[in-house]
């Protein structure tokens, strides 16, 4: 099978096509036939040395999309449409950029879609992370307020449109003014040009504050972000884009609002504590199809286009999810 893997950490050069044999299938195992995956920054930072050494023999990838091989597990059959998701891909197994990978059946999400493949490859990291974070750790809800801080990344999107398919009303911030009309298309109701002062922007919209917020950006932003949540409201911090997860000189009493509750949710326990067949996966998956949710795809690319693809996350100009097509 041919996979895609990181000679040495460096620039996008040192990916490399390569062939090597498939992998075997342990018990409570599902072999997938990969058909098209998603690319994620965490890939880029590992192929840089970031995530510290990186094993050449393994393909990179944290997700894909493609048609069950066979089961160990006995969960599910051959020439199912599935979705997996971290579980140790790229560091421990082959991950999505290999044609032919084995991951954990709890890692494994079944689709009754007949959504295409490189449709269904932009979702299962984005999400599954949307789900734990939204659902799971902010139990959002129907009519509730929303901010998402750093929404023009793509699991900022991503939750920009799940929690507006959920029936929520979406604040969401962007530094950008030439990324107003992208989120606004996603289904924001309201975007906020980011320019440090967000709580104060939120509060002159709404008085009150919001009910929730999704922070994106990180450590760097998030005490303005609970400037902007009403009393018993909750933030959950999700992303790393501002930098170091390190808030300086926090004070309890004088930075974190009475009643405003603070948590921290990590795509890691995807597989683990949450199930990746637990997923809504194949609920976004009809969302898209029947059009009551936009895609937040922004440019599909060969397998062999890999470098470009990688140059293009490098540079911060994705605007959306990267698909690679497999076959």
């Amino acid at each position: 099978m041919k996979a895609i893997i990181a000679t040495q950490a460096g620039s996008p050069e040192v990916l490399t096509i390569v062939d090597t044999n498939e992998p075997t299938v342990k018990k409570n195992e599902v072999k997938i036939r990969v058909k098209a995956f998603g690319l994620n920054k965490a890939e880029t930072y590992y192929r840089a040395g970031h995530f510290g050494q990186l094993n050449p023999e393994l393909a990179l990838g944290i997700e894909a999309a493609g048609e069950v091989i066979s089961d160990a597990s006995g969960t599910y059959n051959v020439g199912d449409k599935v979705v997996t998701a971290m579980g140790g891909m790229m560091f421990t197994r082959h991950g999505g950029y290999a044609e032919i990978i084995s991951v954990n059946k709890t890692n494994v999400k079944k689709i009754h879609s007949d959504i295409d493949f490189v449709t269904l490859a932009s979702l299962p990291e984005l999400y599954s992370t949307a789900w734990g974070a939204l659902d799971k750790t902010l139990n959002i809800q129907s009519g509730e307020t929303i901010l998402v801080r750093g929404a023009t990344s793509a699991v900022g999107l991503a939750a920009v449109t799940y929690a507006k398919a959920k029936g929520l009303t979406v604040f969401a911030t962007t530094r950008s003014k030439e990324k107003a009309g992208l989120l606004t298309s996603m289904g924001a109701d309201n975007v906020i040009i980011d320019d440090g002062n967000v709580g104060e922007a939120v509060r002159n919209l709404r008085p009150e504050g919001v009910d929730k917020a999704l922070e994106v950006v990180g450590a760097s932003t998030v005490v303005d972000t609970m400037k902007a949540i009403r009393p018993w409201g909750e933030v959950t911090v999700i992303g790393l884009l501002g930098g170091a997860p390190v808030i300086e000189s926090f004070g309890l009493m004088s930075d974190l609002p009475s009643s405003v509750k603070l948590s921290f949710f990590q795509s890691g326990m995807l597989g683990n504590e949450l199930p990746l067949e637990e997923s809504p996966i194949d609920w976004v998956a009809e969302q898209i199809t029947s059009g009551k949710m936009p895609s937040i795809i922004s440019n599909v690319f060969e397998y062999e286009d890999i470098r470009k693809a990688h140059s293009l996350m490098d540079a911060n100009q994705a605007n959306g999810k990267l698909v690679v097509k497999t076959a």
